[in-house]
């Protein structure tokens, strides 16, 4: 197995105990928590017959549809987006699990500012909600989830910074789109995404961590088509999909990815090194990229930093094609 894909793998392994005491190991259907409040919602309703005080009907009243927290209901190219990903409790698992969520979500804001390039910023709170785990579990899926409130916890976050949040899925064994239905409540939201991690995705008989996971290009349409069916429902502002790729084999058939109304779908490039190696791994992944995909880049504080400086917004904007979405881990 490549170095590199150990070195993550490690880090997954070392905080497995941390995250089950954290995750809510709970079925595939149903989330057994109350759908969030939507941004600016009001409790307060209207008179059902809608009567004024001359007897006649009052005029219906019709509600602007959701916008993004930025303003607009389109999310490329109007904006790139700049995120943090991690989840509560585990320093190895990312930025956002460092210290206090507000002031990593500042921290985030700080950061987007120099990614700007003639386009507004925003703020994405990618959460590990799904996490894969060494060891089956109840139901052998391999994956844990995190508890509800801390979901809520997150989306408040976000929305404190005028960003997003998306919601990352480590799979295990369970199929992705299975998961996806799982946080339809938050999904509903306008101010709600997901990122599928396809390196953790196993099929029947693999083991998370002594395998490279992998997906499809369909299973990610599916995934796409049912966003975007949420988004027609709803009358929602555009949705971010992203899936995570570090090597062409772990996402096969990517032409299967059509493009769907409402929804962005975005390629996060994830190899780790050196800028060089960096570098040379977007090239080969964003090479032959389809046109209903759209370019993203992750960096990874800790295991990039082994091998010297990080590289800077200027290397990254500097990136062809120009990535739309900038991940720190």
């Amino acid at each position: 197995m490549p170095a590199l894909h150990r070195t993550r793998s490690a880090v997954v392994a070392v905080t497995t105990g941390a995250l089950l005491a954290l995750a809510a190991c709970s079925p595939a259907t149903g989330t057994g928590a109350s759908a969030p409040a939507a941004p600016g919602s009001s409790s307060q309703s209207q008179d059902a017959t809608g009567a004024t005080g001359s007897g006649a009907p009052a005029t219906p009243t019709t509600s602007a549809p959701p916008q993004l927290p930025g303003g607009g209901r389109s999310l490329l190219p109007e904006y790139r987006l700049v995120g943090y990903a991690g989840v509560p409790g585990s320093k190895a698992m990312g930025r956002l699990g460092i210290g206090d969520l507000d002031e990593r979500a500042a921290e985030l804001k700080r950061v987007g500012t120099a990614y700007a390039d003639g386009r507004k910023v925003m703020p994405v709170l990618e959460l590990i909600a799904t996490i894969v785990q060494g060891r089956p579990g109840a139901d052998g899926k391999y994956r844990s989830r995190v508890k509800a409130s801390v979901v809520d916890d997150y989306l408040a976050a976000a929305r404190r910074v005028g960003g997003i949040m998306l919601i990352n899925i480590q799979p295990g064994r369970a199929d992705f789109l299975d998961e996806v239905e799982h946080y339809e409540p938050w999904l509903e939201q306008p101010d709600v995404g997901i990122a599928l991690d396809p390196e953790w995705a196993m099929g029947p008989g693999e083991v998370p961590m002594k395998v490279f996971g992998h997906t499809t290009g369909k299973e990610i349409d599916a995934v796409a088509a049912y966003l975007s069916d949420l988004v027609a429902k709803h009358d929602l502002p555009e949705k971010a999909l992203v899936f995570h790729q570090l090597s062409p084999s772990i996402v096969r058939d990517e032409d299967d990815i059509r493009t769907h109304k409402g929804v962005v779908v975005i390629k996060s490039v994830d190899g780790i090194g050196s800028p060089g190696a960096k570098t040379s791994t977007w090239k080969r992944l964003t090479k032959d990229l389809p046109a209903s995909v759209d370019p993203g880049f992750k960096l990874f504080y800790e295991e990039d930093g082994e091998f010297g400086p990080i590289m800077t917004p200027k290397q990254v904007l500097a990136l062809r094609p120009k990535p739309d979405y900038v991940l720190y881990e």
